[in-house]
This record gives C-alpha cells, sequence and structure tokens, in this order.
C-alpha cells in the first residue's frame, strides 16, 4: 500500500488500550508517519470500553491524529479538550513525525506502556506514557529514556500544562536513573512530557537552544 500512499489506516479498532498494541507492534515494522490514528466516540463501539477523552488523544497523536466522532455529542469540556489536542500536535507534529522513535515500555507485558520520540539531534523529545489499570499501594516508578545527549541538560515539562513549570535534569540521569512517574488513582491514563535541552556540559559541541 505503501507505494501508492504514505498513509495507512492500522486497524478499525479505535478503543485506546486497543490501539497501545496495536500502535507499538506496527511500529516495529512502519514509520509513525505512516499510521492513521483517530480519536473515536465512547463508550468504544467494539469492546464497550469508555476511555477519558485525554488518553485517547495522547494515544492518536502518537501518529497521525484525527477524529471520527460526532462533535454535537461532545459535552463542553471535550470541544475544549478536542481544540487543545489540535493544536499541541500541530505544534509537535514536527518531532512526532520526523523524530527517532524508542519503544520504552510494551503494552503486551504489562499494565504500562511509554514510547518516546526525539529529534536527530538530540535538542528536543516527547515521552508519551500510559497507564491502563489503577493499582492500590503503587510502588514509586522511574522511566527510562533513551536517545537523549547524557552530557547536556534538558528542561522536562507536562506537554499539556506547559504553565506548570519545567523541572531541569541531566541527559545522562534521565537515561541511567529515569523520569519519575506520577502515581495516578483511576484507570486508563496518561501523560505527554516535553524535553528541551538547555545546555551541555561539554565545551565541544555547539547548540541552539
Amino acid at each position: 500500500m505503501f507505494y501508492y500512499m504514505p498513509q495507512t489506516w492500522t486497524s478499525d479498532n479505535t478503543d485506546a488500550v486497543e490501539r497501545l498494541k496495536i500502535q507499538y507492534g506496527t511500529s516495529v515494522v512502519y514509520p509513525i508517519s505512516a499510521m492513521g490514528a483517530h480519536v473515536s466516540a465512547v463508550p468504544n463501539h467494539q469492546v464497550h470500553r469508555t476511555t477519558p477523552i485525554g488518553m485517547r488523544g495522547h494515544v492518536a497523536m502518537s501518529g497521525n491524529l484525527g477524529y471520527e466522532l460526532d462533535p454535537a455529542m461532545l459535552t463542553a469540556e471535550e470541544k475544549s479538550a478536542v481544540k487543545h489536542q489540535i493544536a499541541l500536535y500541530k505544534d509537535l507534529r514536527y518531532l512526532i513525525q520526523n523524530g527517532e522513535f524508542f519503544r520504552l515500555r510494551s503494552p503486551f507485558q504489562g499494565n504500562e506502556t511509554a514510547w518516546m520520540f526525539v529529534m536527530e539531534d538530540g535538542s528536543e523529545a516527547l515521552v508519551a506514557y500510559f497507564q491502563v489499570l489503577s493499582e492500590p499501594n503503587a510502588p514509586l516508578k522511574k522511566l527510562r529514556l533513551k536517545g537523549l545527549d547524557p552530557d547536556c541538560d534538558y528542561l522536562v515539562c507536562d506537554a499539556d500544562r506547559h504553565e506548570d513549570g519545567e523541572k531541569l535534569f541531566g541527559g545522562d540521569e534521565l537515561m541511567r536513573v529515569g523520569l519519575n512517574l506520577p502515581i495516578w488513582k483511576g484507570d486508563y491514563r496518561s501523560r505527554l512530557y516535553r524535553l528541551r535541552r538547555i545546555e551541555c556540559r561539554s565545551n565541544k559541541k555547539e547548540m541552539n537552544p
């Protein structure tokens, strides 16, 4: 199919939880830019699962974002979320479709899924983290990242809530120790982390922040 068109539809199953496995598996063979990924209505027509629009959006933004639902049926809060998702995706699309893709945690092996996109020069990255089910007394968790410059520092923030502030981490720290993960109460949760390289500890590299 890619001989004739640059993008294809990976599955008619648009449930956000199912799509974690579908998109993770597809990425082993095909580039992210080739995967159409949509936010659809809930309860999902195939599995009757209801996932929040935030998670549905984060999963779909990990491919070519689209929507297949009736906007008239959305609540005011959901309409606001859709506007935000579209604007955020337009801002991050260059990174998602052109960055190097790293699979961090497999949905086939547990309750969590994580992947990330990194620009070729290591200047920017986007991390997507998903938790399917809530756990009682869940332990503290860290997520080791990949593809960053170990000699540089990165500002990390919640991509959806940038105004909440940024935290500074070393690239080596993020890859060897990991990023602190949230402890959530409630099922079907997700977060996007945006990383920007700001300073290198080596004078051998010239950088443009």
